[in-house]
């Protein structure tokens, strides 16, 4: 370890965590050193008497209970599997170039090189200590009658951590860029190889991973009391350990940046602007090109190819971020791996699974897209799937389809339909007042396209739409379609789907050294909510009848996701109109802009 300060403050506060650990120990063996000396005492007659004789029956089975207790709990914290973030691992085959760079950038930072590349979907980097036997690969079958015979045990576990990249940042950094954000990162392989910062760490992880391991849920009530005693034990040191292992790692953190100071310092600054431009890029995909794909069962293979295309489409919109398109010219950090492609469709399933909880592999029911699929495979098809949702809610609902001297003379479905059942004269509920005033102001509208069973409310059993805040502030018939198409979708959700089969690999699965039993791990949004549900479905409505009437297009905006274009422009005025639907009850902003568009809302649509 060098002579920075932030070195010498980590390996004060692992020097402080061991102690902890010593005191634990000290604990533990303390009534058996008791009882030690009243049994010798005892062989030389020195502690005799009723007294020291109940002394010795009382603390020698306690000081052998305890010395148990330790041991268990020791044994639990040693063998438990600590936490490990879900990776795509790189072998050195697949990128010879990003290795040796790796390996460069070490031996100007005089620090040990990291043990393997592993790739995030996330925009960050940093080292991971897998030395956990239960980390180390499977080994290899052997189908001898002993296996290892005549073979020496050794430690196959490596020395030094795991480096995590954020995958984002290899297709839109260039290589210099790169290797100035990863030049701190890789430093913190001195601090780390030091012996009592690795021992504290260790211990840490330990604990960490005995308080998961009996937080788990189990039937046996003798497991669940003995497991919930070492959690007990695990919170405990963990809380005597929280702050030292807090300041370990800042000490770490303030070493490592100390010594990167001299590799590409000037470049750095620069590049960590393109952190906070990457990082925005691929939020952004995510929540608004990605989950879209995902819920429709589809995911997108090039997720990290995406990126680089919607930060160049918002270098071209926003002014703030000129001059980054300039950079592509230069060499992108893609190009140091042997098989971009491959590694961005590992990394786009693994974001896939993280984010939205989606199968391990590719099966019927959850296929990839290309991007230049995606309008037609799911932007077409999701609209319409949305459409047709919304059609059969109002067929449930009652509502009969519009009637006019317009009207199409079949029962096809129609945005006039939509539209007439939405429009209400009457004043929306306001905001807050969700009383009698909504049943009384469903029950005055009358109209040739309301059922009965709609005037009438919600049905019994079912709650009343007017109960939820969100639907607050809008018409009547709005909040009891939104509530319904609501409860539809959770229906839909809720109803069983068979699972995709993971294909068969005789290579070990990365993922199942992590626990993925409570996918997704990190979910993007929010549920929608009923709301943003009516307008989801309002919009999807819309865009069919444009693309059956007025010859409009399915298209994707890198930035806001599905998009629809007419005469290959795309429309952003769509979503005031369709707001102003649904909390006013006035359709006439929507007419009169299908009617500047050429789009006809009498005529049928196809559903999906």
């Amino acid at each position: 370890m060098g002579v920075e300060v932030g070195a010498q403050a980590a390996r004060a506060r692992a020097l402080a965590v061991l102690r902890i650990r010593s005191r634990a120990l000290a604990v533990a063996l303390l009534p058996a050193a008791v009882a030690v000396i009243l049994l010798a005492g005892a062989v030389g007659d020195r502690l005799e008497g009723p007294v020291w004789d109940a002394a010795r029956w009382v603390m020698t089975p306690f000081a052998v209970l305890v010395l148990l207790a330790a041991a268990g709990i020791a044994l639990v914290v040693a063998r438990a599997r600590p936490a490990m973030s879900p990776t795509v691992p790189v072998a050195e085959e697949a990128a010879p170039d990003l290795y040796r760079m790796v390996r460069d950038l070490a031996d100007r930072l005089d620090v040990p090189a990291p043990s393997a590349i592993a790739l995030t979907p996330d925009c960050d980097s940093w080292l991971e200590d897998r030395t956990h036997p239960a980390h180390a690969p499977p080994p290899a079958e052997e189908h001898q009658d002993i296996a290892g015979a005549g073979r020496q045990a050794h430690r196959r576990h490596p020395a030094a951590p795991v480096l995590v990249i954020g995958s984002p940042f290899l297709w839109w950094m260039r290589v210099g860029e790169l290797r100035a954000v990863l030049a701190p990162v890789i430093a913190g392989t001195g601090p780390s190889a030091h012996p009592d910062i690795a021992a504290a760490r260790r211990f840490v992880r330990g604990l960490d991973a005995a308080v998961a391991v009996a937080s788990e849920p189990r039937r046996d009530p003798v497991s669940r009391a003995v497991l919930a005693g070492v959690g007990w034990v695990a919170r405990l040191l963990l809380r005597s350990c929280r702050v030292h292992a807090a300041e370990l790692e800042r000490g770490v953190a303030a070493a490592a940046a100390e010594r990167a100071q001299a590799v590409d310092y000037g470049l750095r600054i620069v590049a960590q602007e393109q952190v906070g431009l990457a990082y925005a890029g691929w939020d952004r995909l995510l929540t608004r090109v990605a989950l879209p794909a995902w819920r429709m069962g589809r995911w997108p293979s090039r997720l990290d190819a995406g990126v680089v295309a919607a930060l160049t489409e918002l270098s071209r919109r926003d002014r703030l971020a000129e001059g980054f398109a300039s950079r592509l010219g230069e060499r992108p950090a893609c190009d140091l791996l042997e098989e971009p492609g491959t590694v961005d469709e590992a990394a786009s399933l693994l974001a896939a699974r993280l984010f939205h909880g989606g199968p391990a592999g590719p099966g019927p029911d959850w296929s990839p897209v290309d991007w230049s699929e995606y309008p037609d495979e799911v932007v077409d098809r999701k609209w319409r799937l949305d459409a047709a949702r919304l059609h059969r809610v109002l067929d449930a609902m009652g509502v009969r389809p519009t009637t006019g001297p317009t009207a199409p003379a079949t029962v096809a479905p129609t945005l006039s339909r939509v539209l007439d059942h939405l429009t209400d004269t009457a004043p929306a509920w306001p905001a807050g007042n969700t009383g009698a005033t909504g049943p009384a102001a469903s029950s005055t509208r009358s109209g040739p396209d309301i059922a009965p069973s709609e005037a009438a409310g919600p049905p019994p059993g079912r709650p009343d739409p007017l109960d939820d805040e969100d639907l607050a502030g809008t018409t009547a018939p709005s909040a009891t379609l939104a509530a319904r198409l609501s409860a539809e979708l959770a229906r839909e959700e809720a109803a069983p789907s068979p699972a995709a089969p993971s294909p068969a690999s005789p290579a070990p699965d990365p993922a199942a050294l992590w626990d993925d039993r409570a996918l997704p791990l990190f979910p993007l949004q929010p549920p929608r909510t009923a709301r943003e549900l009516l307008a989801d479905h309002l919009t999807a409505m819309v865009c069919c009848a444009a693309m059956d009437t007025a010859g409009a297009t399915p298209g994707l905006d890198w930035l806001d996701g599905p998009t629809l274009l007419i005469d290959g422009e795309r429309t952003a005025d769509l979503a005031p109109k369709v707001l102003t639907l649904i909390e006013d009850g006035d359709a006439t902003p929507l007419r009169v802009w299908l009617s500047q568009l050429g789009i006809r809302p009498e005529k049928p649509v196809r559903l999906g």
